[in-house]
Formats: structure tokens, sequence, C-alpha cells
């Protein structure tokens, strides 16, 4: 016999896990089902922990200031040191080019409550200790933004969502099947087991097409693979996210910061991308990543690297989320392709999709599940993805 539920989320990542925590915060009773062993071992360990609500569309904006509450109160809340570090993101400014891209964002960010500002070479060069100054022009700064631990935050949710009473998980099992009933969903089986309720939440990530498969539905999320990488700890010197926009050969825009214990954390993202599900380490990453970021920083040259690692980013064509209801599937409700940023948008998008399930969407929900809509048109681009 089927275990009924509410809800039937599907994947236990930067996305499900929150959700699952605002669904059973609302009484919801819902069921999350992850292929993994445990919660945020798929794409979710592989992010690098920043947090930003320095977004140039207002549906980032406001989903993501809704999250930096979630994190920075955290521990005060709920007791958890999620390693929250409040140390801002930077984005130094070298060419005129990204000097006005970025100010060119202002007037959308303070519209919608950012704290941000276009600064000058001095503050740029006091909020990075040691920054490269031959040529720098200024920046814009956003010092509320901040950086946590996803491994942490990923286990601190997980206990959350599961003392409310109203969440259960089921880990190593995989849906096989979606069931309707009139056209609307009913049920999953798994390898394992069945599951019925009257909604299904997508929150599968880079699977999301697989998982559309099984209803028939072509879910525009394609995968391509990051590599990100660790320092051994070093003397706290700077506490800023660090987001250089100019490109390279072979790379576009890369980002660094260094943690609460001291690591510094980078990234970068590969141009052309590299598209798939493969997740071995490359030769080229660290060579290309370390040169640019020394170059910036040069104090970061004798730096130690301690390991590297790869993951996919689940990406839509216009490198924006996808969040809302199927129209040809009653009851299926998308919450996936977060591009990279599941684990800044996770906990604010949570609490929107419990009110979507509940049907209490807000004014601002609204703007957010307009902007996300799986029927936009894709073909435009967010200016600072």
């Amino acid at each position: 016999m089927a275990k009924q539920y509410d809800v039937i989320l599907v994947g236990a990542g930067s996305v499900g896990v929150p959700t699952a925590m605002a669904l059973g915060a609302l009484g919801v009773k819902t069921c999350v089902i992850d292929k993994m062993a445990s919660p945020g071992q798929g794409e979710n360990k592989h992010a690098i922990g920043g947090i930003r609500a320095t977004h140039s569309d207002p549906g980032k904006i406001i989903a993501c200031m809704r999250s930096i509450e979630i994190f920075s109160t955290w521990q005060q809340i709920h007791g958890d040191d999620i390693e929250w570090l409040k140390g801002g993101y930077l984005f130094p400014v070298y060419r005129k080019e990204e000097e006005t891209l970025l100010k060119g964002f202002l007037p959308i960010q303070k519209k919608h409550g950012l704290n941000i500002d276009y600064v000058d070479a001095d503050t740029v060069a006091d909020v990075a200790p040691g920054i490269n100054r031959q040529g720098l022009l200024g920046g814009t700064f956003s010092p509320d933004d901040g950086s946590a631990s996803p491994l942490v935050t990923g286990s601190a949710f997980f206990r959350r969502a599961v003392a409310t009473g109203h969440v259960d998980f089921y880990f190593n099992e995989m849906v096989m099947e979606i069931h309707r009933d009139k056209g609307r969903v009913c049920g999953v089986t798994t390898n394992k087991e069945r599951y019925d309720a009257p909604v299904i939440i997508d929150a599968a990530g880079p699977f999301s097409r697989e998982l559309g498969s099984l209803v028939e539905q072509d879910i525009p999320v394609f995968p391509d693979s990051h590599e990100g990488g660790v320092s051994e700890p070093v003397e706290p010197f700077f506490k800023a996210m660090l987001v250089d926009l100019r490109p390279a050969p072979g790379s576009r825009n890369y980002y660094f910061y260094q943690n609460a214990h001291g690591h510094i954390i980078f990234c970068i993202t590969p141009d052309p991308p590299i598209v798939g599900i493969d997740k071995r380490e490359t030769s080229q990453f660290l060579p290309q990543v370390a040169a640019r970021m020394v170059n910036l920083l040069p104090r970061l040259k004798n730096v130690r690297v301690r390991r590297v690692w790869r993951g996919l980013y689940p990406m839509t064509p216009d490198g924006s989320p996808i969040l809302g209801w199927n129209k040809e599937v009653t009851g299926l409700l998308h919450a996936t392709g977060m591009c990279g940023q599941g684990y800044m948008l996770g906990p604010g998008l949570g609490e929107i999709i419990a009110r979507m399930v509940t049907r209490e969407v807000s004014p601002k929900d609204a703007v957010v599940i307009d902007e996300f809509s799986l029927y936009r048109d894709f073909g435009k681009e967010e200016g600072l993805k």
C-alpha cells in the first residue's frame, strides 16, 4: 500500500532541503526522495559557499535577500553555527566595460533594497588589502552579502526539517515512475516503494530533464561542469568575495574568498562551457585560475592549494532558474535550473515554494514566480549571472 503525503519532493539538495524545511514549518506533510545516501550529496556539496543578493534581476534579488536573512540569523534563532561570514561581495573594475555594466545595474538593485554602491579604488583596496592597484578604477561593494558552509548548512536545514514532525526523507531511492489520474499527478514509484500525493516538486537540478521525461515534459535544464578549489588555512586578511568579470582565454569570470577558517575557496567560469555530467577534475583548471587570482591579489602567490573538485551547474538557456506550476501536468511544480546559485537561492525560494503549495503567494513572490516561469522567453540573458 502506498504511503500518503501532501507533497512529494524529488531532490534533497540546495533547493530541496530548505523547501522541505519551509513546507514542514507550515504543517505540510512532505516526502523527500533522493538517490544519494544523505542530504546535500549531489551538487550541493560542490558549492563554494558564496551568498549574494547582488544580482541584476528582481527575482534573484528578492529571493536572495530573504536567503541572507535566514543564513545571517540562523545561529541566533536555531543555535547552529553554520559558519556565516558577512564579508560582502566586491566586484573590482579595471576596464570601462565593467564600470558601465556594474553602474547600470545599481538603479534596479537599489530599487529592491540592496545595500550596494560603486566605490573608488581606495575603498576597493581597503576591502581587499593587497589588491593589484595598476589600472584599478573602483568597483561595486555590497557589504551585507557573505558566505557560509554548504555542508554544515545542509545538515542544519535537514535537522530542522525533520524536527517539524511533518517531513520524511527517503534516501538511496530513485523515482522510476510518476503516476497521473485524469491529467493530475497522484504519486511516484521508486526503486523501493510507492508514495502518493497530489503535488510533486521537481528539485532534481541537473537531472530534471530525466524526471520530466517520465511525464513527457522536456524541461530545459542542461548540466555543465565547473571546478572549484580550496587552499590551506592562512591568517585571515580579507573577508569579501572578490569577483573579477574580465574574460580571459578559456574562461569568463572567476571569484574567490577567505572563509571563517582562513581557507581561500575559489571557482572559475569556463568559456566555452563544459557541457555534460563528467565530474572528473582537469589539469587545466588550477593553472588557469591560479594565474588570474595571483594577478589580482599578489599576496596569494605562496598559498598552497589543498584540493580541487568539479561539480555540475544545472543551466537554463538564459541563466535564470525555473520556478512554477507545469501547465500540462497538473500538480507538478518545478524548482530547478538554479545555474550554480542554488545554495544562495534555496532558503528564499524554499519559502516561496511552500507558499505556492499552500496558495498563500505574496506580491513579492509573484515577481519571482513570473520572472522564473517555465514558459518565459528564454532568449534574454541575465546581465550579472
